[in-house]
């Protein structure tokens, strides 16, 4: 009986996969590009059109995680600064908070060129493509 019942399963994900590829090939003859006609569609009002270029979705992703990583940077940068104030002269409270200034600055210097580098990639990559 599990047999039977798993050969009637297969024939009938076989024909519902071959009926939904026919119903594709009739919308796909009725139509001019089916499938930018359905990004098309999926797509909200203000989200773009392109993936990568000035105004693409990669580019706004990038900006917006650099730019968070740029705030955290100079976040830990005056939180450094208030454990140097607050350490009282003990030395490895003095330590730790000129390490933490240390790696703040060589965040948010990372984060700039981050943000550069990636700007003149897709920049350059934007004007090859168009």
């Amino acid at each position: 009986m599990n047999k039977v019942t798993t050969k009637v399963a297969a024939v009938a994900t076989l024909l519902s996969a071959n009926l939904s590829l026919l119903a594709n090939n009739a919308f796909a003859a009725n139509s001019e590009n089916p499938a930018a006609a359905g990004a098309e569609a999926a797509r909200a009002n203000g989200m773009p059109s392109v993936l990568v270029g000035v105004n693409g979705a990669f580019t706004r992703i990038t900006n917006t995680i650099l730019y968070a990583v740029g705030l955290i940077a100079v976040f830990m940068l005056v939180f450094g600064g208030l454990k140097y104030i607050l350490s009282g002269g003990d030395s490895k409270k003095v330590d730790a908070a000129k390490n933490t200034i240390l790696y703040a600055i060589i965040g948010l210097i990372i984060a700039v060129f981050a943000y550069a580098i990636v700007n003149f990639v897709i920049g350059a990559i934007g004007t090859v493509s168009e």
